[in-house]
């Protein structure tokens, strides 16, 4: 369960000592501090100037063997999303789930869980490592999303992919609800060969605790950039409309964009 790529981890922690070391003793005290949300930023910038820069953009994230597998895999952030049409899905097994690609794309698509399944697919034993310290094996098998942007055809002006999320997250400061969970990455990690739009785990259907019928897979992150629930991808030129402009929900709260590992 602890097996690490000691060589690209290590050069990565060399640089990032202290804010991950901070971050795995406690996120939430961390993210709260001004100076935390500084060093974040910059660790943000080291990070994926780091990544890009000694290792290949296609460089794959370690696999694993069957026999690897965590026995139990812990589900955290949201896991039962409180959304009446998401609900109305799960009783119905998401027979009338429909993926929607929208924005800056030749074709807007819209793609049952059929659709999806009928694609090449990719399947996958890698570890996810959560921001809080944690790690797990799994298993994940689903369409490359370099194939659904091929399906789309993205235009030349298009920079990221915004993920639309059935789920909503506690907000004490909001007047106006919760809001939406909303998530971004590149079109460079998009096209990695590991990025996959995942609808299997460990063999069977995903559950609703771990982002059932699709969630993201994006091995080379950490795993709060990995959307779950997801309703949505939009093509932009630029994240800084939505939200509060930083390219997603944990951003928004003060977590680096890029979390490459």
């Amino acid at each position: 369960m602890r097996k690490i790529n000691s060589t690209r981890r290590g050069i990565l922690a060399r640089g990032a000592a202290f804010i991950g070391a901070a971050a795995l003793a406690g996120c939430d005290k961390v993210i709260n501090s001004d100076q935390a949300a500084s060093a974040f930023k910059g660790v943000d910038a080291l990070n994926r100037k780091a990544q890009q820069a000694i290792l290949q953009a296609q460089q794959l994230a370690p696999e694993y063997t069957e026999a690897d597998i965590s026995p139990k895999f812990y589900a955290n952030g949201s896991t039962d999303p409180d959304d009446p049409a998401y609900k109305a899905m799960v009783a119905d097994g998401f027979k009338d789930y429909r993926l929607q690609v929208t924005g800056m794309v030749d074709t807007p698509l819209s793609l049952s869980l059929a659709d999806l399944r009928a694609m090449p697919a990719r399947t996958q034993i890698t570890r996810h490592d959560c921001v809080e310290g944690w790690s797990c094996i799994g298993k994940w098998t689903g369409v490359p999303l370099s194939l659904v942007l091929d399906k789309a055809g993205v235009k030349p002006t298009a920079k990221y992919l915004v993920f639309q999320c059935f789920d909503t997250m506690d907000d004490p400061s909001s007047m106006s609800g919760p809001p939406p969970f909303y998530g971004s990455i590149d079109l460079l990690g998009a096209h990695h060969p590991q990025t996959i739009l995942a609808y299997d785990m460990n063999g069977k259907a995903l559950e609703v605790p771990f982002g059932a019928p699709l969630r993201l897979r994006l091995e080379r992150q950490l795993g709060y950039k990995m959307t779950k629930y997801i309703k949505e991808i939009q093509l932009v030129d630029s994240y800084a409309e939505i939200g509060q402009g930083k390219g997603g929900y944990w951003e928004d709260n003060g977590y680096q964009w890029y979390a490459g590992i």
